[in-house]
């Protein structure tokens, strides 16, 4: 057994969820007992400044620097108080926060490099300096050897889904709505069922919503709770349809994205649209909900290669009543149900994944799924980080 500290902060920027978890067995035959979870908000500014970085705010070196290192000291602090009460663990994964990412189709199609259309992600808050604060090894920056093989670095828990969520008579697609939206497809586990598991981003999860009702209600919210707000609304169908011409949605997978292209722009996009249609600010939020929800479905229908037997969601947006209760509309007679429901913590199950994907990075077992990424093989994921006094006792 293996105790693990998990942490990440998601593209809606809301804090750092934390987990301690115990980790049995090796590599997809693995066991999860959780431990302990927590999400520690982000100081105000600290998060309003992520927020600036990630939809394009010019920054400097130095300053990048300085928002390298408050990340990194915000996440140690989340790594050490989780384990506030119990028996410390012995090694940390850290997502960290990503601030930009680039998937290979958009530098191949800009025609950046030619000979080398290889994407880009960038997650900061030092591991170094987590290892140290917390005197805990630490892996880290889990997503540059996916892309340095062709892969998009996103999204990496498939395989975390797999080993969490696989069964020999049900498939399920786990869908995780962060700011960003994706799916991770898991076939019933019979035949050839490792050449069918495949995952990609559908597209904005909560991300274009937050910001609705950060604009809607000038900063006094930052997301609808519970869903309410948009369920008072009539979503107007026909921007929806407007919307989903957008290419992404078109593409053909492996794929990802990011708040580059459904940040704050592309709200004010839709937002531009919606004034030719006088709708109220209930409206504006039921119909990026619906649009949301459609998008999902829209990705499962073209893309999937059948339709699964059970929907499982997780993430901030799993606590959407509205949007579950469209999913469920949508997807009908299809179950959609949270990853409670089948024991794993829906608030916590990506912070769940970066502590298996540290292990699995411990244990020499590879973390990516090609079939996912994009990638040309399996590889190992992340950079590891010894803490200073193991460091000192080695060159000794």
């Amino acid at each position: 057994m293996t105790r693990v500290v998990g942490l990440i902060s998601g593209t809606s920027v809301d804090g750092i969820d934390a987990v301690l978890v115990d980790i049995h067995g090796q590599d997809l035959e693995i066991k999860i007992d959780l431990v302990a979870g927590a999400t520690y908000p982000y100081p105000k500014k600290l998060r309003e400044r992520i927020l600036e970085v990630c939809v394009g705010a010019s920054i400097s070196m130095a300053e990048l620097a300085e928002l390298d290192d408050a990340i990194a000291c915000a996440f140690a602090e989340a790594a050490n108080r989780i384990q506030v009460g119990h028996e410390k663990a012995t090694l940390i994964g850290s997502h960290g926060q990503t601030i930009y990412h680039q998937p290979p189709e958009r530098i191949e199609q800009e025609k950046i490099s030619s000979k080398s259309p290889i994407g880009y992600s960038l997650q900061i808050g030092r591991g170094a300096v987590i290892a140290n604060l917390t005197n805990t090894k630490t892996i880290s920056n889990f997503r540059v050897a996916d892309i340095a093989v062709g892969g998009h670095g996103a999204p990496l828990v498939p395989r975390v889904d797999l080993a969490l969520f696989g069964d020999p008579q049900i498939s399920s697609c786990i869908q995780n709505i962060g700011g960003i939206a994706n799916l991770a497809y898991i076939p019933a586990f019979q035949g050839n069922y490792l050449d069918k598991v495949c995952g990609w981003d559908t597209g904005p999860g909560n991300s274009l919503l937050d910001f609705a009702v950060e604009h809607l209600t000038n900063g006094a919210k930052t997301y609808d709770e519970n869903g309410a707000w948009g369920a008072s609304g009539t979503p107007c169908q026909t921007l929806v349809e407007k919307w989903l011409q957008h290419e992404y949605f078109h593409l053909a997978p492996p794929k990802s994205t990011g708040k580059e292209l459904f940040g704050r722009d592309y709200l004010q996009h839709c937002l531009q649209d919606a004034s030719e249609y006088q709708l109220s600010p209930a409206d504006i939020l039921a119909t990026l909900t619906e649009f949301t929800a459609v998008s999902i479905v829209h990705n499962y229908r073209n893309f999937l290669p059948q339709m699964p037997q059970r929907v499982l969601l997780c993430g901030g947006g799993s606590r959407n009543l509205y949007l579950k209760q469209r999913l469920q509309e949508l997807l009908a007679p299809i179950p959609v149900l949270t990853t409670d429901e089948v024991g794993v913590s829906a608030d916590f199950k990506e912070a769940i994944a970066f502590a298996v994907l540290a292990y699995w990075r411990e244990s020499g077992a590879p973390g990516n799924l090609p079939s996912a990424t994009g990638a040309s093989h399996e590889v190992l994921l992340g950079e590891i980080h010894q803490p200073r006094i193991q460091e000192l006792a080695t060159s000794a």
